[in-house]
């Protein structure tokens, strides 16, 4: 028998326009808008009407995707839909863990916020970039990025797709030697190096933060993107260390597939874990939900063919 798992949405999938119609029909989905409106003022106008330039800064995207990707699966869980798993991607690993019961909805949004603040310091402090690097492999990336003082390979996507955090310097350089190595490179629409060395001080503030922050043993396996594997006893920890650590998608996915899952289901804005779960597997059933008629539509599909 096959399981589900929601997968998180990370950054740089955020639009304006995200989640307003899962508020507008979900009462579960309203209810996280409506706890991080109390929190927060003005988060979910920014995310149903604020401008992209609004939206692309850090301070704003983690705060506003958090609440979208946990109002999708919300909505899914009123429906009768719960997972066997979950994961998420960077900042979606957040909400993956409140949605798991690992922090109260108010606690997860007061952190994703905190965190949010922490790595846009970080990144104005060291000024830096990402750029997913297509069609090279992974061991040419990592001769790449030595070429240059500061560049790091930090998210390893699936096969022919890493990416790499770059100082806004040598930027333009490292996509110069991506082409002439055959390569294409994709600047992101990020606004720092994360999941790299210039994150180091904001782990540090993270971790510091979780110390005054309650986190439970989540109710069901959460997998990590620092080593692929599902949290285990030293939780704050790892999330802190997820900051200037890389990703590491395609071994979550492929350990996730090892455990069982046949089914997952990206919540939140965008379809890109969506494209990189299909690279990674064609033997998985993939749904996308950001919407109320696609929660809908899932919900029928996961009742008509269970896995």
């Amino acid at each position: 028998m096959g399981k589900i798992a929601f997968v998180f949405s990370g950054q740089g999938t955020q639009y304006s326009g995200m989640g307003k119609d899962l508020s507008d029909n979900s009462p579960a989905a309203k209810e996280v808008f409506d706890r991080a409106d109390a929190l927060r003022p003005g988060t979910s106008a920014q995310c149903f009407g604020g401008t992209q330039e609004e939206l692309n800064q850090t301070i704003n995207t983690q705060p506003c995707v958090f609440c979208v990707d946990l109002a999708a699966a919300q909505c899914l869980k009123a429906g009768g839909i719960v997972p066997d798993a979950v994961a998420g991607f960077s900042l979606g690993e957040v909400a993956a863990l409140t949605f798991a019961g690992a922090f109260s909805t108010d606690a997860g949004f007061r952190l994703v916020c905190r965190r949010a603040a922490f790595m846009q310091d970080a990144a104005e402090k060291q000024p830096s970039g990402m750029a997913a690097v297509l069609k090279l492999s992974v061991e040419t990336v990592q001769e790449l990025c030595e070429k240059h003082e500061s560049a790091y390979p930090v998210n390893y996507n699936c096969k022919g797709q890493t990416v790499a955090a770059i100082s806004k310097n040598d930027l333009d350089a490292f996509c110069r030697d991506v082409q002439e190595a055959g390569g294409r490179a994709v600047p992101l629409a990020v606004s720092g190096g994360f999941h790299s060395p210039f994150m180091n001080e904001a782990a540090e503030k993270l971790l510091a933060e979780l110390e005054t922050t309650e986190m439970l043993s989540p109710t069901l396996p959460v997998y990590s993107n620092v080593d692929a594997k599902p949290y285990g006893e030293n939780g704050k920890v790892t999330l802190s260390e997820q900051i200037n650590h890389p990703v590491y998608w395609q071994k979550s996915v492929e350990n996730m597939i090892a455990d069982g899952i046949d089914t997952f289901v990206e919540v939140g804005p965008g379809k890109t874990l969506c494209g990189l779960i299909k690279k990674i597997s064609s033997q998985v059933r993939i749904l996308h939900v950001e919407n109320f008629a696609e929660a809908q539509a899932a919900v029928e599909e996961l009742r008509r063919n269970p896995c």
